[in-house]
């Protein structure tokens, strides 16, 4: 076997072990969001006091995603991968145990701490195997994470419907997907910086770069926040749907865009980035009116599926750019990131707001315009059109085998 048939080989069983740890941090997140009702009666906190801690994740993301780079610098992308993703099934068992609103906003300020490091390290890592496979992957990555989050709402539904304590549920979760999570991250690429590369930053501002590549996630990521929370609502308020329909709508919306993410990465290798997004804001426009201007129920829920369709592969097509960006993809992913995260953050408020002054049709009428920034700034993604392979006897600068 020849050492250039070897090394893709590596870098192939690479790909599945990242998209592994993808499926193992979306299963966290689903294994969570179900046991939410469980956990705010724990903790004896009303509806209000719950949204107050729920903002505490995005915080605690925000605050340490410029970290990963620096703990990946240190110990090497592999050995902080699988540290980080282990802190992050581990944090599962936090939320169930706090007993109040202080202890329960402190465990999940270090529940979204760990999600965002933990985030940052398997982005920069795919986008690095992205470069060397020479073709998309990032879509199907993200794919991975929705069949995860999937799997993960499954077993916790299946966990409530049985009654079963979230205390016990997820320390077994957090105990499975930690050894899933761990043996993964050992067959990633072991990554480790030049021996005269400075240490990143501990916190930087994200760079110019990837400012507008953000902007594209924020975009994207308003839309599904909007989607996934108010399409249920939206069905059941203003088209006077039955609670199943409704719920239907929103199921049917995340498994378009896991389909769509999981099958993305075709459309990207053939069309290009700046195309595929371009379409996707067409897409997602579309959607948007349809949802808006919905005479029945079926156009609304045609609507929703399109815009699942629009956006799905927005986000992992800016992850994808934001690590070509520039000298420092950590960074530019964090930065990203955080956009992004800030995005899914004031999205469902947002939209509550606009609804109670006005209503919900004005407020998917902001998502729709919002989409059409998806197509103006299509352009920015322009780097994810062409792939840079980075040898490992190459001169280049950042992170290397």
């Amino acid at each position: 076997m020849t050492a250039e048939v070897y090394g893709q080989r590596k870098v192939r069983r690479a790909r599945y072990a990242v998209g592994a740890v993808f499926a193992v941090h979306g299963a966290v997140t689903g294994s969570f969001a179900t046991r939410v009702p469980w956990i705010q009666d724990h903790a004896g906190v009303s509806p209000g006091q719950l949204g107050l801690a729920l903002a505490f994740p995005a915080v605690g993301a925000s605050l340490a995603m410029p970290l990963a780079g620096r703990v990946s610098h240190r110990f090497g992308a592999r050995t902080a991968l699988r540290g980080l993703i282990a802190l992050w099934t581990l944090a599962l068992v936090l939320p169930s145990i706090a007993p109040n609103l202080l202890t329960l906003c402190l465990v999940l300020f270090v529940y979204g701490a760990t999600a965002g490091m933990s985030d940052v390290a398997m982005n920069a890592l795919g986008v690095e195997v992205e470069n060397r496979l020479e073709r998309s992957i990032m879509s199907g990555l993200h794919g991975m994470w929705s069949v995860g989050a999937l799997i993960g709402s499954a077993a916790g539904t299946l966990a409530a419907h049985l009654g079963a304590d979230a205390r016990l549920h997820h320390a077994l979760a957090a105990g499975v997907l930690t050894v899933a999570g761990v043996a993964a991250a050992g067959h990633v690429l072991d990554l480790q910086p030049a021996g005269d590369e400075e240490p990143p930053p501990r916190f930087a501002l994200p760079p110019r770069s990837a400012l507008l590549i953000g902007a594209i996630g924020f975009c994207a990521v308003f839309a599904e926040g909007a989607s996934l929370d108010w399409s249920a609502v939206y069905l059941r308020d203003r088209l006077e749907t039955s609670a199943g329909l409704a719920a239907a709508c929103t199921t049917g919306f995340t498994l378009t865009m896991a389909i769509v993410r999981l099958a993305g990465d075709r459309v990207v290798d053939r069309y290009g980035a700046v195309r595929t997004v371009r379409t996707s804001g067409v897409v997602a426009v579309t959607g948007g009116l349809l949802i808006v201007l919905a005479p029945h129920p079926a156009t609304a829920m045609a609507g929703f599926a399109l815009m699942g369709l629009g956006i799905a592969v927005v986000v992992p097509l800016c992850f994808a750019a934001a690590g070509r960006s520039g000298t420092n993809p950590s960074l530019a992913i964090a930065g990203v990131a955080t956009i992004t995260y800030t995005s899914g953050l004031i999205a469902p408020s947002a939209i509550g707001l606009l609804a109670q002054a006005t209503s919900l049709t004005v407020s998917f009428v902001l998502v729709t315009v919002l989409s059409c920034g998806l197509a103006g700034l299509a352009g920015v993604l322009r780097s994810g059109d062409r792939v840079k392979v980075i040898r490992p006897d190459a001169a280049v600068p950042g992170p290397r085998p």
